[in-house]
């Protein structure tokens, strides 16, 4: 990817994150938008969004598929007292700019993380980087799993929400029917869909500020050819076994209507008693229970 192209693709990301930050709908969006930060990453071309704030150990937190950083804005106003938060969007999804010629895996996911983490040490002027905290939602879960054994020294404990991925196969989708299948997922009424899914009550939730908020990152420059890269590539899949050594825990509404239950009780049957049910809770319990999940956070025991 020429140099200038990728400048350019950059200067659009960022010119929709600041629009963002100062025209959500959604007050709580606007803030951790603001907050967002454009690093440059250690063998990775260009500056990289990640949004900081909060004081304390730090937290690396994940968002989902086809989703973005402004996942986690009902929890960051509840965990940024005691912690400083890292919530990057993931390589190919949210408000990244995208590689020319499309191109996305679960292997450049991890890598773009595992730099992200060493510049995580540097940015808290750490000479010896202490281990941090990991939160995953759906395939952020998967992601964090991963991540957890490849970085085993940088990440002391996991909290994964609804984590998707965790069982199965890579399903990779044909040419043409990645592109089919990324076109239909730009329709509004199917990320409308999509978002009504996702929450336990969506005749109560879901309203044009979670539409919007939705929505917001598919006109990033490249978003439909890099999905439909990461489609080919087959994603997350089967990342749970060996489950990763440290302390793990789940939290998973009941009321997930995302995942299959197939799914579902193949992932319950591989975490065990780690996994917490909530009721009156869909498939983000960050968004549907933030305040659940941060306190489920905020007890453990573990360190940091």
């Amino acid at each position: 990817m020429n140099q200038e192209l990728l400048a350019d693709r950059t200067q659009t990301c960022k010119q929709l994150v600041a629009a963002a930050a100062a025209g959500l709908l959604d007050p709580q969006g606007r803030s951790l938008a603001a907050a967002v930060q454009w690093w440059e990453l250690s063998g990775l071309a260009g500056q990289w969004p990640v949004a900081v704030l909060g004081q304390g150990p730090p937290l690396l937190m994940l968002h989902g598929f086809d989703s973005s950083f402004l996942e986690f804005r009902r929890l960051v106003p509840l965990l940024a007292d005691n912690y400083q938060l890292f919530i990057p969007d993931l390589f190919g999804f949210g408000f990244c700019p995208r590689p020319e010629p499309a191109h996305s895996n679960p292997e450049a996911v991890l890598a773009h993380l595992s730099s992200l983490v060493d510049a995580i040490g540097l940015h808290r002027g750490e000479s010896s980087p202490a281990p941090m905290g990991l939160m995953g939602a759906s395939m952020g879960g998967s992601v964090a799993v991963e991540l957890a054994r490849l970085r085993p020294e940088r990440i002391a404990r996991l909290l994964l929400l609804a984590p998707a991925g965790l069982t199965g196969k890579p399903m990779p989708l044909p040419p043409l029917l990645d592109r089919l299948g990324v076109n239909f997922l730009g329709l509004p009424g199917v990320r409308k869909g999509l978002c009504s899914s996702a929450f336990a009550d969506p005749d109560r939730d879901v309203g044009p500020a979670e539409l919007e908020i939705a929505s917001l990152h598919l006109s990033a420059p490249g978003w439909a050819p890099t999905l439909a890269s990461f489609a080919r590539s087959g994603g997350f899949a089967g990342c749970g076994s060996p489950l990763p050594q440290q302390p793990l825990a789940v939290l998973w509404g009941a009321n997930d209507r995302i995942l299959r239950a197939p799914q579902k009780r193949a992932a319950l049957a591989l975490l065990g008693d780690r996994v917490e049910e909530l009721e009156a809770c869909g498939h983000l319990p960050h968004i549907d229970q933030p305040a659940r999940v941060a306190h489920t956070w905020l007890s453990s025991q573990a360190c940091p």
